[in-house]
């Protein structure tokens, strides 16, 4: 038996780890930590270390499916792609280029394929019906950033391992392993804060894992977050505690109309919404100023409310006022070898174009996924007759996700690009899988500019692809070229990216290769796969890259690869607020119009706040688990790892249920039964189902997640129940009642 080693990084989440993997006969036998990777330095998670058994699931699908009367059945890659093209053109032909929707998940950020292709089959189709995974998850912090930076991607992470307190909003990295922060070994980067001298605070409706690692755990009611950071910020201006440095200050628009917001919102007004009492903001305020060095890090807890949004500025409004941003302990700018330092500026604008039927705003190109269901539902011209989607799980993650699923029914075509037939790929036409993980190469394209340290690894297919299969890249690239209609061959749209961006770099000023032929530059470009000459390109032009031999010295994909394939590290995160702003004045916009005017809705919902709200419903993560990706492998599921309905002691004592009863869970849009699991870890008022389950519809390929199907979170959330600012779900704060089941 032929046995070696391959190294890789971990595509299971945010935390960009290296994996040492065993390889015999081509098989992945054994799966441990990197040690010699410089960021993650041998640590590896459950989720990791089921590589092995993920890449080798009998469920995965290894050849396309056509749907027909009798089912799905596997067919070959060029009658898959006819298919397609002749059904797509008859909708297009038909209806016109917006009865075609796309829908982006979560998957395709944790590739090479989905940041570079996916926007090419949304181009190709020419439809403003494009939804992804964004809208229910991490939005609010793309339009904070974009309004104040002037860069949607821009998006300020803790400097974790310089800083000397961290003050936590609904994030909970010691199970998710980090979000919008990428960080291997999160929970020891928290224990050397600590260490160090310094301190943890996590404010969050349940005493999570992170909460038990921290010095403090503060209890916030679910949705009321914008309120304490508004409080927060009240208390800082009031106490004269604002004290951003002069070389901030100088960049910094909006301060005082800031101090004006927020001038009324005070610790003692917004008490009855948030459940925190008045001495601890005032406490939590005067430790994050008193701080040396500090950040305030939000989450998932902040962003799928109500005001997602504005919880999402007023955190980077903290690290602000408080002088935090741009230095090193405080909120940084990671600055990933892969994207030019060079842009220009512009004004970030939303709004360009609105959903047919609610009129719903486009945010970054898309409409809220919310809507998707209006949109196929709804007859009339421009409703969505097809859809493709490229990864995730729709009809489980979607809110009101019973509805979105019997629309993708109704469909006359769906189209997917995705390993497994789930709970959204059952209803497609077309599923077009992609290779398993050994086969496919890797490089965090959307993950490493939100590193806590700058860093980057590029990992080769462990072992080639059997012949005939096409990558991920390639099948996105194909589908793009049937997308557009044009008699085109998949190569020829990376030569058309390529060529693009090298002139669009010659003529730019500052940029490496400003004043040279592109011509000239394409011909440097010949290691390697098309996919692997455009990330060469992108590194050449990146911060650290050679400038096509402009600098010796700089990074190619070939010296990324063949020198460090472990990685390498390039450097600590270091200020570079001059290379990030990009807003039309070139200043930081503290208070932006649609921002201050938002707050009304805040005062409103403050003044409108019952007494007695009941219970309201938060989701949770596990560990073992990433969405619905992962509850099909057997060694990530049981023990913590179960779907039960979690509710403080106190509410189960009222309500007369105890351990492991049945309860039933009903809110406006559905009912769901579970079992109970009474905890001193949630505030009163507060229940918590987690996310990804419901694996029990017919149709699928997924037997172990199936032999233990749970229930759905999104059976109960609202898809009515949006944030304006960013068209993001309300996924926290949802209204449930809970009873016993007889």
């Amino acid at each position: 038996m032929a046995s070696r080693t391959a190294f890789r990084t971990c595509p299971l989440c945010e935390a960009v780890c290296g994996l040492r993997l065993r390889i015999e006969d081509d098989v992945i036998t054994e799966v441990r930590g990197d040690p010699d990777d410089p960021f993650s330095r041998g640590f590896l998670c459950p989720k990791g270390a089921s590589l092995g058994r993920l890449d080798a699931d009998p469920d995965r699908l290894d050849a396309p499916l056509l749907r027909g009367a009798d089912g799905h059945a596997e067919t070959g890659w060029d009658e898959a792609f006819r298919h397609v093209h002749t059904r797509l053109r008859d909708v297009i032909d038909r209806y016109g280029n917006d009865a075609v929707a796309v829908y982006i998940g979560n998957p395709a950020a944790h590739s090479i394929a989905g940041p570079l292709y996916a926007p090419a089959v949304v181009k190709a189709l020419r439809t403003r019906n494009v939804y992804t995974a964004s809208t229910a998850d991490q939005m609010p912090k793309h339009v904070s950033s974009g309004h104040l930076f002037g860069d949607p991607a821009a998006i300020p992470v803790p400097d974790l391992d310089r800083t000397g307190h961290l003050l936590m909003f609904g994030a909970n990295p010691l199970e998710s392993n980090g979000s919008l922060c990428s960080a291997p070994d999160f929970p020891k980067r928290l224990r050397a804060v600590r260490e160090r001298g310094g301190t943890v605070t996590v404010v969050d409706p349940r005493r999570t894992r992170t909460a038990d690692l921290a010095d403090e755990h503060v209890f916030l009611r679910p949705g009321a977050d914008a309120f304490l950071l508004a409080a927060l910020v009240q208390v800082l201006f009031a106490e004269d505690l604002v004290a951003p440095p002069a070389a901030l200050l100088d960049r910094l628009n909006g301060l005082d109309d800031v101090r004006a917001l927020v001038h009324d919102l005070t610790p003692e007004r917004v008490a009855r919404v948030t459940g925190v009492e008045p001495a601890t903001t005032r406490r939590l305020a005067r430790a994050l100023a008193a701080a040396p060095r500090a950040a305030v890090y939000g989450r998932l807890g902040t962003t799928v409310q109500a005001f997602g949004t504005l919880s999402s500025w007023l955190v980077d409004v903290l690290n602000i006022v408080t002088g935090n941003l741009d230095r090193p302990g405080g909120a940084m700018f990671a600055r990933p070898a892969h994207r030019s330092v060079h842009r220009p500026r512009r004004p970030f604008a939303t709004g360009r174009w609105h959903s047919r039927v609610r009129r719903l705003p486009e945010t970054m190109g898309e409409l809220p996924v919310a809507t998707l269901a209006d949109e196929i539902e709804t007859p009339g011209e421009g409703r969505v007759r097809a859809l493709i989607t490229i990864g995730g799980n729709p009809a489980l993650s979607a809110p009101n996700a019973a509805r979105l699923d019997r629309a993708l029914a109704t469909l006359d075509l769906m189209v997917s690009v995705d390993p497994y037939l789930n709970e959204t790929t059952r209803h497609a036409h077309v599923v077009l899988p992609p290779p398993r993980p050994r086969q496919t190469p890797h490089y965090d394209v959307a993950l490493l500019g939100l590193a806590v340290r700058n860093y980057a690894r590029y990992s080769p297919p462990v072992v080639p692809a059997p012949a005939g299969r096409p990558s991920e890249a390639a099948i996105l690239a194909r589908l793009a070229v049937t997308a557009s209609g044009l008699d085109a061959a998949p190569g020829d749209l990376d030569e058309m990216i390529i060529a693009d961006t090298l002139r669009k770099a010659v003529a730019l000023p500052g940029s490496p290769v400003h004043g040279r032929d592109p011509g000239e530059l394409r011909k440097a470009l010949t290691d390697g796969t098309r996919t692997e000459q455009r990330l060469d390109m992108m590194l050449r032009l990146g911060p650290y890259g050679d400038g096509f031999g402009d600098d010796p010295s700089g990074l190619t994909l070939a010296r990324l690869r063949d020198e460090h394939p472990h990685g390498i590290d390039l450097g600590a995160l270091e200020p570079r607020l001059d290379e990030v702003l990009c807003t039309a004045s070139g200043r930081i916009e503290l208070c932006p119009p649609a921002f201050a005017a938002d707050t009304g809705r805040l005062r409103a919902a403050l003044d409108a706040a019952p007494a007695d709200p009941g219970l309201v419903l938060i989701g949770r993560r596990h560990l073992r688990s990433n969405n619905s990706w992962l509850h099909n492998v057997p060694e990530l599921t049981g023990g913590s790892n179960t779907c039960t309905l979690q509710l403080s002691t106190a509410d189960a004592g009222r309500l007369g249920v105890t351990a492991g009863a049945r309860v039933r869970v009903t809110a406006r849009t559905g009912t769901v039964e579970a079992v109970a699991e009474p905890t001193d870890r949630l505030m009163p008022g507060v229940v918590s189902l987690p996310h990804g389950w419901g694996h029990d519809r017919p149709g699928t390929r997924t037997r172990v997640a199936s032999a233990d199907p749970g229930v759905s979170v999104n059976a109960l959330t609202d898809e009515r129940e949006i944030d304006p600012l960013s068209g993001t779900a309300v996924l926290n704060g949802v209204p449930v009642t809970v009873e016993p089941v007889a």
